[in-house]
């Protein structure tokens, strides 16, 4: 195809994808289910992070989360006791993210809300930098803080090469802002130009399919290998090519 036919093409696609119903089958309905920003930030993170494998089974693990704590997120993970940790603990949550992640993450959100009002603050990206390679970074080493822990490994690290799909994920949800209703664009101080496309299997394959990226391996490289070509499309809001890359994926509709 040719740049103009690409383009059209997959904005065509977005379009058709970046609907109310896209939120039905997709773990982002777990935070639509709140309206206090906290809750959101909070329900989308812990979604986020368990976003691999099938999406009915994630949805059922958010849930879990989600019943643990009441369905009130924030007010649990500031009013928590150390006996509600306890009986976390033992729980199997999600593959292998378990009640010891789950706790340890509540630890960790805890500190956070009490020095911060959101998560927000935490991404902020420089003058000087184009994407989140370096705000992640950031936000990981803020949020993990404490010495070596097994729950550090479902926080991916870009520095180490990890495409860090499910943090990218989860700030297209919380920084993009549209009119369609399925992203919320609930942080006002950071620009969606900055967003990249959540890699994985689907959003990569039908990149290669689509001669916009040529690298292999899903990781951080090739993130910033589709920056560049998305860009071109829409600089103002790359990320909305996400909802066309994944949703040709899903529905095997190139194949």
């Amino acid at each position: 195809m040719k740049f103009e036919e690409l383009r059209d093409f997959l904005n065509e696609k977005a379009d058709q994808y970046n609907a109310p119903d896209f939120i039905e089958n997709d773990p982002i309905q777990i935070p639509h289910r709140f309206s206090l920003k906290q809750d959101i930030e909070i329900a989308g993170f812990l979604a986020a992070t368990i976003s691999w494998g099938n999406r009915k089974s994630i949805i059922n693990s958010a849930d879990k989360m989600l019943d643990i704590m009441g369905n009130s997120p924030y007010d649990f993970v500031m009013n928590y006791s150390e006996k509600d940790l306890k009986e976390i603990q033992d729980k199997s949550i999600h593959r292998t993210f378990n009640g010891q992640d789950f706790s340890y993450f509540i630890r960790q959100f805890n500190r956070i809300y009490k020095e911060n009002e959101s998560l927000e603050s935490l991404f902020d990206v420089k003058k000087t930098e184009h994407n989140f390679l370096h705000a992640i970074e950031r936000f990981r080493n803020g949020f993990l803080e404490t010495e070596k822990h097994r729950s550090h490994k479902h926080v991916s690290s870009p520095y180490k090469n990890s495409s860090a799909k499910r943090i990218i994920m989860f700030l297209r949800w919380m920084v993009r802002k549209d009119k369609r209703g399925v992203d919320f664009g609930i942080w006002e101080k950071i620009d969606q130009k900055h967003l990249s496309i959540p890699l994985d299997v689907h959003t990569g394959n039908i990149s290669r399919k689509l001669g916009l990226v040529s690298r292999t391996q899903n990781d951080w490289k090739t993130v910033e290998e589709l920056d560049v070509a998305i860009r071109k499309f829409d600089e103002k809001d790359p990320a909305k090519y996400d909802f066309a890359l994944f949703g040709l994926g899903v529905t095997k509709e190139l194949l």
